[in-house]
């Protein structure tokens, strides 16, 4: 993530700093220029060392492009917002990478909040409080799961090739051929619409489920089952895993 470049630039910046206060400070070292030979080159030797170190640890920490993580090891929310971000710079998913992007911002918040009122509500001992939470948990599992179907399918993804196909540059290959190709990247992206669509819909029970909540006065653990929020996502769920399967 941005920030913890961020931090790790600092601390870079500051053990550099750190290490020319004990070079040059006359409490320490007290290296100095127009001294001895010896002393004024080891004193020129620190400041180009220093001056390369932090060129490096600004190219390495802002600009340099981490190698993509295997998309089994993708586990955290923010492994997914790192993984989703690497695809912004595809113009023809620019706008769906960062609808996707605001959706994950969006289930964090929603599920805080879910979370928060079942507190509220419910003792976290109780039964009725372990079955909303497992059901978000479910939900929120479906949606990840989503995504990485998503990053699955973009990491095959050439722009380059796209392009060749897409009309906008000539093409040398016959009309079946250039349609077949179309057809084939015409999925991609018709793909990722759909999944799009899907975590839209659970966003959106997501906030019927806090709104039926949020009028309940008191609830039995056996009528959490029959809330027409639950049946809908329960029904969202199955459907989805087999549409997955």
């Amino acid at each position: 993530m941005r920030v913890t470049r961020y931090i790790k630039l600092l601390g870079w910046t500051l053990g550099v700093v750190a290490l020319n206060i004990v070079v040059f400070s006359r409490g320490f070292l007290g290296i100095e220029f127009g001294g001895s030979a010896l002393s004024s080159a080891i004193g020129a030797t620190v400041l180009a060392a220093s001056a390369i170190a932090l060129t490096y640890g600004c190219y390495s920490l802002l600009f340099k492009a981490d190698a993509a993580l295997p998309v089994r090891e993708i586990k955290t929310h923010d492994d997914y917002v790192e993984a989703l971000s690497r695809f912004r710079r595809i113009k023809v998913l620019e706008e769906d990478i960062g609808m996707a992007l605001r959706q994950l911002e969006r289930l964090g918040k929603k599920k805080s909040t879910l979370l928060e009122v079942l507190k509220q509500r419910f003792d976290p001992a109780e039964l009725s409080y372990k079955k909303f939470a497992a059901v978000i948990h479910e939900v929120e599992k479906l949606f990840y799961m989503n995504v990485r179907s998503v990053i699955n399918r973009l990491r095959t993804f050439d722009e380059s090739e796209f392009e060749s196909v897409s009309g906008r540059k000539p093409s040398p290959l016959s009309p079946e051929l250039l349609q077949a190709r179309k057809s084939v990247y015409g999925e991609y992206l018709s793909f990722t619409k759909q999944s799009l669509a899907t975590n839209e819909e659970i966003l959106l029970k997501l906030d019927q489920l806090l709104l039926e909540i949020s009028r309940l006065d008191s609830l039995e653990p056996g009528d959490i089952d029959g809330m027409p929020c639950m049946q809908e996502i329960d029904a969202l769920i199955k459907q989805t895993q087999y549409y997955k399967n």
